[in-house]
């Protein structure tokens, strides 16, 4: 009977351990046997894996991280990315000057639609926009020229006929820079506006700058410079100014920064036509023509 001791080729279990740990190799002395088994069972796993995976893990050593020497598996080292163009550069990194201009822009389309409370009937001030419409009206530039032609055609005065001359410069002016600003700036109106006022022209859906605020600033310095009024009605021009330039705000018709530049652009725009003042002097030609019509 077969010892139980024996291994399955018949040789007994202490010879085969005995010639087993008699070899240099092996795992029981500490040789390389079982490093050679391990190496190779990494191999194997190596050569199983994916591709990528193994990119993957060799970009990930602290080695290949350090760059002190290329591995091959990693691939082609591909090329640093170009840089950013200068306009780029510069919307990351914003200067001074454009955060300032952003944020007042920020403020300016906030205040204008908390101030916009007639800009619709359903408006928190929306019984009053008749009123305000009304005060359009008032400082729109169409009854304004048609009333100093008017008064033109009715002076019978050189005096008369000079101041209301330079008001007729001085409304055409105010037309053609304010009509250029806006074509060329293009700023929408407020998206709360109704574009329901009285005459418009292609220039009108433009926003900045405010015409009526211009016009308000402009006839007002010249009504206070060339007529001789009480102080009561001298308070009565600067308010209806002043108020026609908040109702342009109240309507949803212009932002806050529009109508600030209108008074500060009509302001100038007399400073000009008291420039250029027309005289009998300077333009004869323009009152020997009036008074042959």
């Amino acid at each position: 009977m077969p010892s139980p001791r024996r291994s399955i080729e018949g040789r007994p279990l202490g010879a085969s351990t005995s010639s087993t740990s008699s070899s240099p190799g092996s795992p029981a002395h500490g040789g390389g046997g079982g490093r050679f088994e391990f190496q190779s069972l990494l191999s194997n796993r190596a050569a199983g894996a994916d591709p990528t995976c193994a990119r993957l893990r060799a970009s990930e050593s602290p080695v290949h991280r350090r760059g002190s020497f290329p591995l091959a598996s990693a691939g082609p080292s591909q090329a640093p990315p170009p840089p950013l163009p200068e306009e780029d550069r510069m919307d990351l990194n914003p200067s001074f000057l454009g955060i300032a201009l952003r944020s007042l822009l920020a403020i300016d389309l906030w205040l204008s639609k908390k101030l916009g409370v007639c800009a619709g009937e359903n408006s928190s001030w929306g019984s009053v926009r008749p009123l305000m419409k009304l005060l359009e009206i008032s400082g729109h530039g169409i009854p304004w020229l048609l009333g100093t032609l008017y008064c033109l055609t009715r002076s019978d005065s050189w005096a008369g006929r000079e101041v209301l001359m330079n008001l007729l410069f001085a409304l055409l002016l105010d037309l053609l820079l304010v009509g250029l600003i806006k074509g060329l700036v293009r700023r929408r109106r407020p998206a709360h506006n109704q574009m329901d006022m009285f005459f418009t022209l292609s220039v009108d859906k433009y926003s900045f700058p405010s015409g009526h605020a211009t016009r308000a600033a402009l006839v007002s310095r010249f009504i206070l410079k060339h007529l001789v009024l009480a102080i009561p009605l001298r308070v009565l021009v600067v308010l209806w100014a002043f108020v026609l330039g908040l109702s342009r705000i109240m309507l949803g018709r212009h932002n806050v920064t529009d109508v600030a530049f209108g008074f500060f652009l009509g302001y100038m725009q007399y400073s000009i036509v008291d420039y250029c003042w027309l005289s009998p002097h300077n333009a004869p030609f323009l009152f020997v023509l009036w008074n042959q019509q």
